[in-house]
């Protein structure tokens, strides 16, 4: 009996949220090390982000040849555009590590770090349910991507008032409060990604 193929939207999501996991891990393994390796691990980022823009493009020509798609259309090129948005934010992040020539990732960038692994395998579990159009159970993955969410304002809270405190070079906290909301404003972005899965789980449901 022949396997049917999988659907090109959903594979695509699915290979972009597995990327995300990838980058992600990488981000939260990498940044205790910077001072060996930080433009490689800036170089990989940016891999990853050029892996995911691929396959949104992917997306954007499917939509616009396919007649019949398997979710709204504005739907899924939303979905998409919040994915990408996140795997930007972690990128955009690695590359100030380079360009700032900041090698000590301090308690409060691995936290953020670890919120947004995590929020990346909630992505991933959510996405392969959808493939299986399995759409109440994502419920639990938005629940939780939203409450990660909330850890990165409460961590960007406690470190943006000690960075204020503690740090005198004014070079040194302008880097380090820049990075900082850009980690807190990628946290948000896989936030927009449960907002849009909720859209499309109330539209299908």
């Amino acid at each position: 009996m022949k396997l049917r193929k999988k659907d090109i939207f959903f594979e695509t999501l699915e290979n972009m949220a597995d990327t995300i996991v990838q980058a992600a891990d990488y981000f939260a393994q990498n940044i205790t090390t910077l001072k060996e390796n930080v433009e490689i691990f800036a170089g990989v980022m940016k891999k990853y982000e050029s892996q995911c823009d691929s396959y949104t493009h992917t997306i954007i020509k499917e939509l616009n040849k396919t007649f019949i798609t398997p979710l709204e259309r504005d739907d899924i090129l939303d979905l998409t555009t919040s994915m990408d948005d996140v795997i930007d934010g972690l990128e955009a992040s690695a590359s100030r590590f380079y360009m700032y020539n900041l090698l000590d990732a301090d308690e409060y960038i691995i936290q953020f770090a670890e919120i947004l692994r995590q929020s990346a395998y909630e992505i991933q579990k959510a996405i392969h349910l959808l493939s299986q159009k399995k759409l109440l159970a994502i419920r639990e993955y938005t629940i939780r991507l939203n409450d990660l969410e909330n850890q990165g304002d409460e961590v960007l809270r406690i470190c943006t008032k000690e960075l204020f405190e503690k740090v005198k070079d004014p070079i040194e906290l302008i880097k380090r409060k820049e990075l900082y909301e850009r980690l807190e404003t990628t946290t948000d972005k896989c936030e927009d990604v449960a907002n849009m899965l909720e859209s499309i789980i109330m539209r299908n449901s």
